[in-house]
């Protein structure tokens, strides 16, 4: 497919991109080099938009960011240096290192806010990936950034989470296989955010701050800020009682009255409950 690029396409870009690059500390400069050389299909993409996955600017990407991952998830035993060396290339961030040190307590202190990725993970591209400080993202985590997937600040997921922005035409006729267009809808996970293992995060989702998504839940529309959801597909089970949320007056001296020892599996239980009841009636 031939790539067409024109002035008012790639300004366009550069002006989503940056706004969006404002508020997930992403580099302004590599937004812009992203959106210099940007196709109209892979435009659309990004956008939300019908295109085509498989034409060869696409397929060399996420060829690309298939083999970044493999050497990830293969490094082994190395330093804490290496391994955001690896990461940084399976986005496709060239922000420069920081100088080495020979100790290497005080080298690996210079990561302290870097995200913490357990092996191995699996990405398409990589490039439209955005993480936060100090997030933690334990094994065997899958993501679909075929849109823009941001995570947030501070925030967990558990093993086996699978993040999809990309979807296919429900219509058999149009989606046609390989030959036939896909779509996708950006996801946003907000800062000091739990997602249980097993989770399924589906294209379009803004999870607020300081949610908690219980293990095993579909998660297939919006989930309110400092809020509890679980199931499948996944709903409400209560509020989070926390000083953070700035609309629950709560004192600072007294872990009793937040949830400070409370874990998911309690509403997971809450779930559970629920569903017995609904079958006994």
């Amino acid at each position: 497919m031939a790539e067409k690029t024109s002035e008012n396409v790639s300004e366009h870009v550069s002006a989503d991109l940056d706004a969006r690059g404002s508020s997930m500390g992403v580099k302004e400069e590599g937004l812009r080099r992203r959106a210099e050389n940007m196709s109209e299909n892979k435009q659309k993409a990004l956008n939300g938009e019908l295109y085509y996955s498989f034409t060869p600017e696409l397929m060399r990407e996420r060829t690309r960011c298939s083999h970044a991952c493999h050497r990830f998830n293969t490094a082994g035993a190395v330093n804490r240096r290496r391994l955001i060396e690896l990461w940084r290339d399976i986005l496709g961030d060239t922000t420069p290192m920081p100088p080495e040190y020979a100790d290497q307590t005080l080298d690996e202190a210079q990561f302290e806010d870097e995200p913490w990725i357990e092996p191995p993970i699996h990405i398409d591209y990589g490039t439209n990936v955005s993480l936060g400080s100090d997030v933690y993202i334990n094994f065997n985590c899958v993501i679909i950034d075929t849109c823009q997937v941001t995570i947030g600040a501070r925030t967990l997921l558990g093993p086996n989470v699978s993040i999809f922005s990309g979807t296919h035409p429900i219509d058999p006729a149009i989606r046609n296989g390989t030959l036939g267009p896909e779509m996708g809808k950006e996801i946003h996970i907000e800062e000091d955010c739990w997602i249980g293992g097993n989770a399924v995060i589906l294209p379009g989702v803004r999870i607020g701050r300081g949610a908690t998504v219980g293990a095993g839940s579909v998660v297939a529309k919006d989930v309110a800020a400092f809020t509890v959801v679980a199931g499948n597909p996944a709903k409400m089970i209560r509020k989070v009682v926390t000083r953070m949320d700035p609309h629950q007056n709560i004192g600072d001296t007294k872990d009793e009255s937040t949830d400070a020892h409370v874990g998911a599996e309690v509403s997971m239980a809450a779930v559970a409950d629920e569903s017995e009841k609904s079958e006994a009636k």
